[in-house]
C-alpha cells in the first residue's frame, strides 16, 4: 500500500486528478486502474492488466506495428503533456521557455537520475543516443596509436564516429565479431573483448543490447575484465535499447560513460535522450558544442545546444511517471514474454531460424527471425502484404532477417496474428527455402 500511494503521488503530482489538467478524464481513470494492481503481483501474463496499458496508447488498430525498437509511440498522457507545454510556450516563448521551463529541466534531470540510479549531476538531457555517444567519442582525449576495442555489430552511427577519428587522428580500432548469434556463453562474450586488449588500449566501447538481434552483453563483467587487464581503460556503453527496458542502475555497470535514447523503451517524445558521465570524468570530457569553459566540472555544459524544444524536454517527466507506474521489472518480464511467445511458436517451422536467444540474461524484447533461402526484404514484404504487419528488414554483417519488436501496448492477439502469418509463409510451396 505504501508503494502504491507513492506511485499515485508520483503520477498525479499531488495525488489529485486535478494535477493533470491537460490529461483527459479517460487518461486519468486509466492511470488509476493501472495503479490499482498490487506492485508485488506478477502480471506478466495478465491480459486484463495489459489491456489497461494498451488503452493508454493511441496506436493504430489498422497496422500491426512490430517495429518498436527504432522509436516507440508515446502514451496519450505524454502526448497531452507535449501539447500542453507547446501551447504554454506559444503564449510568450522567451518568457515561458527561458524563464520558466528552462529551470524545470532540473526536475526532469532528477527524475531521470532516480530511474538511472545515479546522481543528477551525472545526467545531461539531449536528443538521442547517437548525440550522447558522439559527444563522448569526440570529446575523449586520445593520441595517435591509442587503441579502441568495439564490435562489428555495434550501431552504425557509432562505428562511423570512431572511424572518423581513426581517419583524422590515427587512433587504432580493433573489432570483436559476435559470430554466431545468439551467444549464450557469458565467458566467451567477455573473452572476445579481453583478448583484444593491449597496453595501448584506452577505450572499450560496448553495446549493451545489439539493436539488430536483441543480444544483451554482460557489460559489468566486460568492464571489470578489461580494466583488470589494463587499468587505463575507460568503458563507453551504448544503452540505447536497455535503458527503461531492462532493470539496472547505471553505476552498477562499471562503465565510465553511457548514452541512451528515451524515445524507445521509456516512450518519451521523439528526439529525447540522455548522456551519463561518471562524475570524476566530466571535467576532462570536451563538449561537442563549444562553450566558454568546455572543461568545467558541470554536466550541464553538454546541454549547450542553443534554442531547443522545451516542450519535448518537459514531457520526458511525464513519460518517467507513466513508466514508474508500471515498473521496469514488470516491463522487462512482459517484453521477454511477448518476444518468446512469438519465437517458441515458430522455432520448429521448416527452414525457420532466429538469431535471438530465448534466455532473459541474453536477450530483451527484440527478435530477429528469418527463413533460409528468403531475403530479409522478401520476408518483410510478405508480412506487410498478408496482414499489414510492419517489421524492420535487416542485412548487416552476419545478421540477416527481419527485426520483430513488440512493446507493452502490443495485444496478444496481434502476436497470434504474426505467428499465424509466419506459419503460413513457412508452409507455402512456392517458397523454395
Amino acid at each position: 500500500m505504501q508503494r502504491r500511494n507513492f506511485l499515485q503521488n508520483l503520477v498525479l503530482g499531488t495525488g489529485s486528478l486535478s494535477a493533470l489538467p491537460f490529461a483527459s478524464q479517460a487518461t486519468q481513470q486509466n492511470l488509476q486502474r493501472i495503479l490499482s494492481y498490487a506492485p508485488e503481483k506478477d502480471v506478466t501474463t495478465d491480459e486484463d492488466y495489459w489491456a489497461q496499458i494498451q488503452l493508454a496508447f493511441s496506436a493504430s488498430p489498422n497496422l500491426i506495428n512490430m517495429s518498436n525498437a527504432g522509436v516507440s509511440p508515446q502514451p496519450i498522457m505524454v502526448q497531452d503533456a507535449l501539447t500542453h507545454y507547446n501551447k504554454l510556450c506559444n503564449e510568450a516563448p522567451t518568457y515561458y521557455m527561458w524563464r520558466i521551463l528552462d529551470e524545470n529541466r532540473e526536475a526532469v534531470r532528477s527524475k531521470l537520475a532516480d530511474l538511472a540510479g545515479c546522481s543528477p549531476e551525472e545526467i545531461a538531457i539531449n536528443r538521442n543516443a547517437t548525440e550522447a555517444l558522439d559527444t563522448i567519442i569526440l570529446g575523449l582525449d586520445l593520441q595517435k596509436g591509442d587503441e579502441v576495442v568495439m564490435s562489428l555489430q555495434d550501431y552504425p552511427n557509432m562505428l562511423h564516429c570512431w572511424r572518423q577519428r581513426e581517419k583524422r587522428e590515427g587512433i587504432v580500432i580493433k573489432y570483436v565479431n559476435h559470430d554466431p548469434l545468439p551467444c549464450e556463453d557469458k565467458d566467451l562474450l567477455v573473452k572476445r573483448y579481453v583478448d583484444l586488449v593491449t597496453e595501448n588500449t584506452r577505450i572499450v566501447h560496448v553495446t549493451h543490447m545489439i539493436n539488430w538481434t536483441g543480444q544483451t552483453l554482460p557489460v559489468k563483467a566486460i568492464s571489470e575484465a578489461v580494466k583488470k587487464k589494463n587499468p587505463k581503460i575507460k568503458v563507453v556503453v551504448d544503452a540505447a535499447h536497455t535503458f527503461a527496458q531492462i532493470a539496472y542502475k547505471i553505476p552498477d555497470l562499471g562503465c565510465d560513460y553511457l548514452g541512451a535514447s528515451l524515445h524507445k523503451w521509456l516512450c518519451a517524445p521523439f528526439g529525447t535522450g540522455l548522456l551519463w558521465v561518471k562524475k570524476e570524468h566530466i571535467a576532462s570530457l570536451w563538449t561537442h558544442t563549444p562553450s566558454d569553459n568546455p572543461l568545467k566540472d558541470d554536466i550541464r555544459k553538454f546541454e549547450g545546444l542553443g534554442t531547443r524544444s522545451f516542450p519535448i524536454e518537459m514531457a520526458i517527466g511525464h513519460a518517467v511517471n507513466f513508466h514508474n507506474a508500471i515498473g521496469t521489472e514488470r516491463i522487462q518480464k512482459r517484453l521477454q514474454y511477448l518476444k518468446n511467445y512469438l519465437l517458441t511458436r515458430c522455432i520448429d517451422l521448416p527452414n525457420f531460424y532466429t538469431q535471438t536467444s530465448l534466455k532473459p540474461e541474453f536477450s530483451g524484447a527484440i527478435a530477429l527471425i528469418g527463413f533460409k533461402g528468403m531475403t530479409s526484404s522478401e520476408l518483410h514484404g510478405a508480412l506487410m502484404k498478408k496482414a499489414r504487419i510492419y517489421t524492420s528488414p535487416v542485412t548487416w554483417e552476419n545478421i540477416v532477417g527481419v527485426r520483430v519488436t513488440p512493446h507493452i501496448y502490443t495485444p496478444i492477439k496481434d502476436l497470434e496474428k504474426v505467428v499465424k502469418v509466419v506459419q503460413e509463409i513457412a508452409l507455402e510451396p512456392k517458397k523454395n527455402h
